[in-house]
């Protein structure tokens, strides 16, 4: 038997970006009694070393799993990656992370896109998985003030200068940064506008001590790396 059947705790596997949305997604899920955090489920591109996505520095993510004092589930992808490849490494990675964490559930930081949300319900259909999504339909503007006021530090690490201005690329996620968006853009970026790297907050032991370097633009987007302070 799990430790969920003897102890009616439900043993979650979080999916993992780096971002504000999961890192609230994770305090969340810390909040609650009746759930158990057993990991950070997060992909990686394995030529470059860095998170899909967020672009984010492979030991930055590390750093933020300890922090959270939680085992880091590390799938690497080949680049460039079909969509087939994705879906069958993903397939292998969750049997393998089941049989070692005996997890219940798999927990999302999605917002309100349904078509998202209906493909990972689509993948997971017949693994016997629950899928949890705390955040889902919280308005976002309130849901960006609770990040805020909750301690939470991020910056942008990722932009789509098509729909925001290139400058706050590496700009930290705070009221000022909600003040400088278009009214067009989600006040999270939940339509891609842009991406974070949560650094600290209530969901960590100790903050991720990091620092700004280069800003570049790289296939339509802008991103700005992070490096480890001192590094």
């Amino acid at each position: 038997m799990t430790k969920s059947a003897d102890t009616g705790i439900k043993r979650v596997l979080l999916s993992w970006s780096s971002g504000k949305d999961s890192a609230w997604t994770l305090y969340q899920l810390q909040q609650d009694p009746t759930v158990e955090v057993v990991g950070l489920l997060t992909t990686f591109n394995s030529q470059f070393k860095r998170s899909a996505i967020h672009g984010v520095r492979q030991q930055l993510l590390r750093l933020q799993a300890q922090a959270a004092q939680l085992l880091l589930v590390e799938i690497p992808l080949p680049w460039p990656c079909s969509n087939e490849q994705y879906e069958t490494i993903m397939g292998q990675a969750l049997d393998d992370a089941r049989a070692q964490l005996q997890m219940d559930a798999l927990a999302f930081g999605d917002l309100y896109l349904e078509d998202i949300r209906n493909y990972r319900e689509q993948q997971m259909a017949g693994t016997g998985l629950e899928l949890v999504f705390p955040l889902w339909q919280i308005p976002t503007d309130q849901l960006a003030r609770q990040m805020i006021e909750g301690g939470l530090q991020a910056a942008i690490t990722c932009l789509d200068p098509r729909v925001m201005p290139e400058h706050l690329a590496g700009h930290q996620f705070g009221y000022q940064l909600l003040d400088e968006l278009p009214e067009s853009v989600d006040p999270c970026g939940e339509n891609g506008e842009f991406h974070t790297f949560a650094w600290d907050g209530p969901m960590f032991a100790q903050p991720i001590p990091v620092v700004g370097g280069e800003v570049v633009n790289r296939d339509g987007f802008v991103y700005a790396d992070l490096l480890l302070e001192g590094s």
